[in-house]
């Protein structure tokens, strides 16, 4: 009778304070260049204790939104000069969920450049065990639910993040990885939409038979008609 309670989970202090001053920097209320109050003034004024507000600065500082100097206090950054790609997340999370126009063209853009150059690595340089991988991956999707988006999302993901590996370069899944929570959302937006999925999926299937047969420039082509297909399907979607 009691099966369905579980411990409630709230966020922590640290986290709540975090996402404060990330609200704050973001939405201007701390301006670029402006040294922010004392570490125990601000534990004063948002009822916490200083190693919080240490540990949250620390936190926001590796993201590039502020700089703390030993003995000097944290001074505001001007995040598109020092942010970090962990930035982003925090970008996402400050629009619930949603991303204005100029961060959503800036990746888009990205994501020709890398994905594009990613295919053609991939079918210069996989492996037979990645093409294993390939061919495991694109049976799921074939016996995927459509309607289960999560799902379908996360396959996705998976086909990239193969094709990412199959690069041989090392940088190019940790790029991946490192944008998951965007891409995953934005991803789950589009296939929102059940008719895109088996266009998707019979993308997927003719980019890795040309990474099968190493046809770099086929499955360059290949993912730009793909990564051109999404990109007007999701604008058309977010616009709603």
């Amino acid at each position: 009778m009691l099966d369905g309670l579980h411990p409630v989970k709230t966020d922590s202090l640290k986290e709540v304070c975090i996402r404060r001053f990330e609200g704050l920097i973001l939405s201007g209320g701390f301006k670029a260049g402006e040294k922010l109050p004392p570490e125990r003034e601000l534990a004063k004024r948002l009822g916490v204790s200083r190693p919080v507000i240490h540990e949250a600065l620390v936190d926001i500082a590796a993201k590039g939104l502020v700089t703390i100097t030993p003995r000097k206090g944290s001074k505001v950054n001007d995040f598109r000069r020092e942010g970090s790609v962990s930035l982003l997340i925090s970008l996402l999370e400050y629009h619930d969920g949603k991303l204005d126009a100029k961060l959503l063209d800036g990746l888009l853009n990205m994501r020709l450049l890398v994905e594009i150059e990613n295919a053609r690595l991939a079918a210069r340089n996989r492996t037979n065990a990645q093409l294993e991988e390939f061919a495991l991956l694109l049976h799921q999707e074939a016996a995927a639910d459509r309607s289960d988006i999560k799902q379908i999302t996360a396959l996705d993901f998976e086909f990239h993040l193969i094709l990412a590996i199959a690069t041989d370069n090392l940088l190019y899944p940790l790029l991946l990885n490192s944008f998951k929570p965007v891409y995953t959302n934005l991803s789950g937006q589009f296939f929102q939409d059940s008719a895109v999925i088996d266009i998707v999926f019979d993308f997927h299937k003719k980019i890795a038979a040309a990474v099968t047969g190493k046809d770099e420039q086929g499955a360059a082509d290949l993912m730009h008609q793909m990564l051109v297909h999404g990109e007007e399907r999701l604008r058309k979607i977010i616009a709603k």
